[in-house]
């Protein structure tokens, strides 16, 4: 058995408050492109999880991760392989994109909701991996239809740094600029933390300047670019890949 862990976009992300209890409110476009992840299960006695991929070394020192805390919360006993293939501490729902395939893959036919809330607050948004509004800490999940989103040409860079979500939140000013009404006019507020932290997002929003909408995606350092045709998009990767050659760069849809 197989299934896609789909890389998570917040196509506009608006920070509205830090909450007593140290979690921050926000308001926050979900999408999800057509490339991600694969994690694969044959059955098995016990559970066991093997990572493969270019970006398997960055969960080398993990003893325990998400993908298999799902498993642990739904009993299963199966050989678990996960090929990475997207960058880790990047922005694209990593690990909870993972831990979401995770209960697709294995909880067949069960209520997977209440356990995708308490495995993080992006994985009730990809264990749908649709386009969905999310609010509070993101866990407020409400579908969103918007026209001729789907099969978008997406470009998606990274400069090849990974970036902690804590770090980002934690360098956040505090300053509410307002709520996410429509999503194009929106804004990603930990972008300004984030390019502190990591000035080479400035540079690769920059290299995206031929897209329709560039922005960077949830805490970074990832920046997405959606395009009116694939040409464009396929042009514009040319020209970053040859330009930046050690940065990350991938070719996708939106779902």
């Amino acid at each position: 058995m197989e299934e896609t862990a789909y890389a998570k976009l917040n196509l506009a992300l608006h920070v509205r408050a830090r909450e007593p209890d140290g979690y921050h409110r926000i308001e926050t476009v979900f999408a999800f492109c057509e490339k991600g992840d694969i994690l694969t299960a044959t059955p098995g006695d016990r559970l066991s999880l093997a990572v493969t991929g270019p970006f398997a070394h960055a969960l080398a020192g993990e003893p325990d991760n998400l993908v298999l805390r799902a498993a642990r919360a739904l009993g299963a006993e199966a050989a678990l392989t996960l090929e990475k293939r997207l960058p880790v501490a990047a922005g694209l729902g990593g690990g909870s994109a993972d831990a979401a395939a995770a209960l697709r893959l294995l909880g067949r036919g069960e209520d997977l909701t209440d356990i995708a809330a308490t495995l993080g607050a992006d994985v009730p948004a990809c264990l749908a991996s649709r386009t969905a509004r999310g609010d509070g800490r993101g866990d407020r999940i409400e579908p969103l239809q918007v026209d001729g989103l789907s099969g978008t040409p997406v470009l998606l860079v990274n400069p090849g740094v990974p970036l902690e979500t804590g770090a980002v939140f934690t360098a956040w000013d505090g300053i509410d600029r307002g709520p996410l009404d429509v999503w194009e006019a929106g804004r990603n507020d930990l972008e300004a933390p984030a390019r502190r932290l990591v000035p080479e997002i400035a540079a690769v929003l920059g290299a995206l300047c031929a897209a329709r909408i560039a922005r960077m995606s949830g805490s970074g350092a990832t920046c997405f670019g959606l395009f009116d045709s694939e040409a464009g998009r396929e042009a514009a990767a040319a020209e970053i890949a040859a330009r930046y050659p050690r940065w990350w760069v991938s070719q996708t849809r939106l779902r």
